[in-house]
């Protein structure tokens, strides 16, 4: 299985020779993925045998960042992580120590592998949300634990939105099913903020001001009432609070008035609301990136509204689409094993490290343990993120492949394995099928898996409970052994072989739909007590001075080459992609003097980067696109986009707000 952070999770085959990896492609018997892979995974030979590759423990020489280590033996490495930590917890206690990780890793052993550990432990809990949560907690606002249409359906659909996905970088093979409806008949709509790859895709490229998505779907949602264009059985069965959304909220957001709010003109909203309630069978792909924005979950949920208006869920192919979250399949706490926390201890947001690290906590952060994440990279507020991993009397541990940004700040770094070489068990945030996976290869003889290195942790420090006398392959047993309403009926042995096998969650016919109502619920009786409009809403805050000074939006838009900062050390994949730059509509670089190829100094009072201008006209009058997350050791001072990227909080969920932010942009000085 591909282990990377994308819903795809893509069945592979693995040519191995004489105990080598030399060969990976998409394995044709996958249901899903059918035999085809990104062009990324194609390269994974390449990391996995990289001479890069850090093969033994490293302990640091030189100063924080310099990247000057000197090799140690495992047994040396853990006597003095658990030194440190056995001083600092005397000290100052156990929340003085933090553990870093997201999603390098998507098994579901591995990648939770530290939850019982640092439970134990009494570290401070890291609240993992820098990726989804605003728009997971704006579509559960709307439909509880409802999961959507299922993707595999779109082919029925015959009319599909893509809503702020870049789907052929991101969600190839949902973008194969969304071709073959089109083959079918069905017209494909992108509403984006920038012309992006998947525009190709498209019938139609609906171009929206970023940050503006909840305004245009109540602009959609006013058309389809004002042109009686709704399926009103539907809502009297199954909806609730339409028609106070009808009096309250849809009066104000005329089409004239929405194309002053988003830039879509009038005429475009009436013809995509009346195309989409005319519609037989409307198929809405929403995608994450839109609720990275300071009203993040408030533009899924109003885009979460709009199959209830028009009856699409009673369609085949009709309704929407956010994500399938299958770890709940299994019962994820017999790995996180939370009964291990004697006590509740403090969460951080992992969106705001640099905060954690550089100001004022009782106690203070003195350790921080880093796995499948380069935070370094990778995190908004770059600035203080690496202020705060230079601090002298942070103890960091880093648990890596390769000498990423972080692990140069690092004080101890311990080599971990590739997912070939481990055991491992996949579900899919795109997809309804899981995969049990075991090693192909030996890995080297130094390097450890994430379970390994703790169990390791925690046999010595004296532990004796059970999840840390256990090998990973008996947790996958484990979880596969507890029986929920999921895994009843599949079929278990061609799990146990290592084949992908669909969940048993039927094809999801609904409603009943999974809320408290057994309703669709536009009205949030409860979302005034959690600070939120009861209602879907949108609150205009444009500030014309501000935008004066920094008059681009800046979009950190997905790389086709990398994902996040996974193999963005290779240089062949960077020259495909194009190398670090910034994007700009050539009318821009026309009025600002920019050359094309020249480098500019993005900026703005958080801090800059220099990037490589390219005039294309894909992008707006007024946006910077600036694709990927390059490491910063490749990079003209050492700073990344995400140096120019807040850590304010989404309005649900207390996500990242990546998209959020805007730039200037300057001629370098000689």
């Amino acid at each position: 299985m591909c282990p990377l952070d994308c819903p795809d999770a893509c069945g592979l085959v693995v040519r191995v020779e004489g105990g080598i990896v030399t060969q990976v492609r998409g394995d044709p018997d996958h249901p899903f993925t059918k035999g085809f892979i990104c062009a990324k995974m194609g390269h994974y030979p390449d990391l996995i045998n990289s001479p890069a590759r850090i093969l033994t423990p490293l302990k640091r020489t030189g100063p924080k960042g310099a990247g000057q280590f000197a090799p140690i033996t495992w047994e040396e490495a853990v006597s003095e992580i658990v030194a440190r930590w056995s001083g600092i917890i005397a000290a100052s206690g156990a929340e003085a120590i933090l553990p870093y990780s997201y999603g390098g890793v998507m098994g579901l052993v591995q990648r939770n592998a530290g939850h019982p550990f640092f439970h134990r432990l009494g570290a401070s809990r890291l609240k993992r949300t820098i990726c989804s949560p605003a728009s997971t907690a704006g579509w559960q606002m709307v439909m509880g634990n409802s999961l959507g249409t299922d993707p595999e359906a779109v082919v029925h659909a015959d009319l599909v939105v893509l809503w702020g996905i870049d789907a052929v970088a991101t969600n190839l093979h949902f973008a194969s099913r969304v071709r073959e409806a089109q083959r079918r008949g069905a017209r494909v709509i992108l509403i984006e903020a920038y012309k992006s790859r998947t525009a190709a895709l498209a019938d139609q490229l609906v171009l929206v001001r970023p940050g503006t998505d909840a305004a245009l779907a109540l602009g959609v949602m006013h058309v389809l009432a004002g042109e009686d264009l709704l399926d009103a059985a539907f809502i009297d069965r199954h909806v609730l609070g339409f028609q106070e959304l009808r009096a309250n909220v849809l009066p104000a957001f005329t089409p004239t008035r929405v194309e002053e709010l988003t830039g879509v003109p009038a005429d475009t909203i009436r013809q995509l609301a009346r195309d989409y309630g005319r519609a037989s069978s409307p198929f809405i792909r929403i995608g994450h990136g839109l609720s990275r924005h300071e009203q993040g979950g408030m533009s899924v949920r109003a885009i979460a509204c709009l199959p209830a208006l028009v009856g699409a869920y009673a369609t085949e192919g009709g309704g929407a689409f956010l994500g399938t979250g299958t770890g709940m399949a299994f019962v994820m706490e017999r790995v996180t094993r939370p009964d291990l926390l004697a006590r509740p201890t403090r969460e951080i947001n992992m969106v705001q490290l640099g905060r954690a690290l550089t100001e004022a906590m009782e106690p203070p952060v003195q350790s921080l343990y880093v796995y499948h994440s380069n935070p370094a990279a990778v995190v908004p507020e770059q600035n203080l993120v690496l202020s705060g991993l230079s601090r002298e009397g942070l103890f960091t541990v880093v648990h890596e492949r390769f000498m990423t940004d972080t692990a140069r700040y690092a004080d101890i770094i311990l080599p971990a394995t590739f997912s070939v070489e481990q055991h491992d068990l996949y579900g899919s945030y795109g997809h309804f099928y899981v995969q049990r996976t075991r090693p192909v290869v030996a890995p080297p003889a130094t390097a450890k898996s994430n379970w390994q290195a703790f169990t390791l942790l925690a046999r010595a420090l004296g532990w004796n409970e059970e999840p840390f006398l256990r090998s990973e392959e008996e947790m996958v047993d484990e979880l596969l052994a507890r029986e929920t309403p999921f895994l009843e009926g599949i079929d278990r042995e061609a799990l146990s072989l290592g084949r992908a096998v669909r969940l048993n969650i039927g094809h999801l016919k609904t409603p009943p739909f999974q809320t408290a109502s057994g309703r669709i619920e536009m009205y949030a009786a409860d979302g005034a007590n959690c600070g939120l409009p009861v209602l879907p809403a949108y609150q205009a805050n444009q500030d014309p001075e501000w935008e004066r000074v920094y008059p681009f939006c800046l979009l950190t838009t997905p790389a086709n080459y990398s994902l996040n900062s996974s193999f963005a050390q290779m240089a062949t994949l960077g020259a495909r992609e194009g190398g670090p730059r910034v994007l700009l509509n050539s009318e821009d670089c026309l009025a600002q003097g920019f050359a094309d190829g020249e480098y500019l100094e993005v900026y703005n009072h958080r801090g800059s980067c220099l990037l490589r201008a390219v005039a294309d006209d894909a992008v707006p009058p007024g946006v910077a696109v600036i694709p990927g997350v390059w490491w910063l050791k490749d990079l003209p001072v050492g700073r990344n986009v995400n140096s120019l990227v807040g850590d304010d909080l989404t309005d649900m969920g207390e996500g990242s707000t990546f998209y959020a932010y805007r730039v200037n942009l300057r001629r370098l000085q000689p």
